[in-house]
């Protein structure tokens, strides 16, 4: 028996083989030649493999081949050993002929397309565990396109199991259910699969999806199934494998059509990988697919809490790196509906960060100028937020207040806002005097577009500009009265006659307004003019 068994193997220091090294050897190529170098005694030999692919369990298969003069019976539960055993071996044709284990293994991979659905789960299997140990990847990707072109051939015809092993629990539907299972049995066809294939690592979901890809596969249910692999995966996973497997679902949903994953499920992606330490590129991606959907997002998605070490209560420079992701998506892309959008949830959450005492001038700046005019139509909630901004931070300087208050667009504020301001102490007094000049000049706009009686001609009234003492050339500093004429007594024109009244009002009242500023502007200006002084300046006229 010990002559028979010259040729001890030791198989990654798992499991040691005592072997006839003539039996072995004449299947081996590799054997063959590293027995052929030895020198010596011939008895006694040791041969250690530090990294033979399947371990002791695929070195006991290939030596029963070898006894078995060249016969074993592979199927789906062996074939991932067998195969590559016999590639590490080199148990090739150069060796041993028609009877060498590599072509036995590939004939049968050749009828891989006729295996049900849980033989090929058993071989995807094996091949991830030999992964690892050997870069031989042809049996590993005509396994995942069998498995792909399975799901493909699932997908587009009949929800019953006719393909699929009956083990396979994921694909077990009625065919007896009738129109009220339609929506039901649709979507247990697109995702009957995603249980089974949980096991998958990072690296073998990357080539699956990819194989889709290439397959025009629907988008949106690789999305779905991606977001449920990672939610599976990250109950038993720890930190690194977690961050793995975030940086491998981010980078196949950026290779998908942009439509295919909902602005929710992203921010969901967000907030889970926030302190994960994600590479760099990665996390660009992500930011980079939320801004394409910015218009989207709701208030809730935005209020992403700081990263440690970040004194904010939100995280602002995420914000503004999304924003700067959504406008660089360019204008044609950014319709105005979209941006308009975009700007009215910006506004909401610069009104819900500004009162964080941390939060700085700068960022605060940043945030309300990230987004372009046009994308409000009103500058009323940033004013408010810029209130809110200046209660809390009451120590900021003129210089500070009056770059916020630049941000404004006064003719896009309204009347109430205008007048609240010019009575704001917490603004300095310049922004008040814009504010209220630019009510004015847009009320005396109004008002002169309605008093042009071209413009009405088809109308039923007009306006007619008059004074107490019937002549057309004015004072520059004499007021204006303006009165409807009545032409009819529809309550549309009493309406009218009222609002033009009420205008009337109010351009005396902002005029008056303007002329004490400005009075009182001339008095502190007087007060610092040392005494005789006869080139002194003028001020500007404030109100016209």
């Amino acid at each position: 028996m010990e002559a028979c068994c010259d040729l001890e193997v030791d198989v990654n220091g798992e499991e040691s083989f005592m072997v006839n090294k003539r039996v072995v050897s004449s299947y081996s190529g590799k054997l063959s030649k590293l027995l052929g170098k030895s020198k010596g005694s011939t008895r006694n030999l040791k041969v250690v493999f530090h990294d033979f692919p399947g371990g002791a369990e695929s070195f006991e298969l290939i030596s029963r081949f070898c006894y078995n003069n060249g016969s074993i019976d592979i199927n789906p539960s062996n074939i991932s050993l067998l195969h590559f055993a016999a590639i590490f071996m080199e148990m090739n044709i150069s060796v041993s002929g028609a009877r060498n284990l590599f072509e036995k293994t590939e004939k049968s991979v050749e009828d891989m397309r006729y295996w049900t659905w849980s033989e090929l789960l058993i071989t995807l299997k094996q091949c991830q565990d030999l992964l690892p140990a050997t870069n031989f990847l042809p049996l590993l990707e005509k396994c995942l396109d069998c498995i792909v072109g399975r799901l493909a051939l699932t997908s587009e015809a009949s929800p019953c199991p006719s393909t699929s092993s009956p083990d396979s629990s994921g694909i077990r539907f009625s065919c007896d259910t009738r129109s009220t299972e339609s929506l039901k049995t649709s979507s247990s066809r697109a995702t009957w699969w995603f249980e089974d294939l949980l096991f998958l690592g990072p690296n073998l979901v990357e080539m699956l999806v990819k194989s889709m890809v290439t397959r025009k596969f629907d988008h949106v249910t690789i999305s779905r199934f991606l977001f449920y692999y990672q939610k599976s995966k990250f109950y038993t996973a720890k930190s690194d494998a977690k961050r793995t497997i975030a940086e491998t679902v981010i980078d196949m949903l950026h290779i998908l059509d942009q439509s295919s994953v909902s602005c929710k499920t992203l921010f969901w992606i967000l907030r889970v990988v926030q302190n994960m330490n994600i590479n760099k590129s990665i996390r660009n991606k992500l930011e980079s697919m939320i801004g394409s959907q910015l218009d989207q997002a709701s208030l809730d998605n935005l209020l992403v809490p700081s990263p440690h070490g970040i004194n904010h209560l939100y995280d602002v420079n995420l914000v503004l790196r999304v924003l700067n992701s959504f406008l660089r998506g360019g204008t044609a892309k950014a319709s105005p509906v979209r941006l308009r959008k975009v700007g009215v949830l910006v506004d909401m959450y610069i009104a819900e960060v500004a009162p964080d005492p941390c939060l700085r001038p700068s960022k605060f700046l940043a945030l309300a100028m990230a987004l372009p005019d046009a994308a409000r139509d009103s500058y009323d909630e940033l004013y408010r937020a810029i209130d809110m901004y200046l209660e809390v931070h009451g120590g900021l300087s003129e210089e500070e207040k009056m770059k916020l208050c630049c941000i404004l667009n006064y003719e896009k504020l309204s009347q109430e806002v205008c007048i609240h301001l010019s009575q704001n102490a917490k603004f300095p007094s310049k922004s008040a005097v814009q504010a209220l000049m630019s009510q004015q000049v847009k009320l005396k706009s109004l008002l002169q577009v309605t008093s042009n009686p071209k413009s009405y001609g088809d109308s039923p009234f007009s306006v007619t500009e008059v004074d107490n003492k019937g002549r057309k050339d004015y004072d520059s500093n004499e007021q204006r009265v303006l009165y409807a004429g009545k032409l009819d007594i529809s309550a549309d024109n009493e309406k009218l006659r009222e609002h033009l009244h009420g205008m009337q009002w109010r351009v005396m009242e902002l005029e008056k307004m303007c002329k004490k500023m400005q009075t009182q502007m001339a008095k502190f200006t007087k007060s610092r003019v040392l005494s005789s002084h006869s080139h002194a300046r003028s001020l500007p006229k404030l109100c016209s």
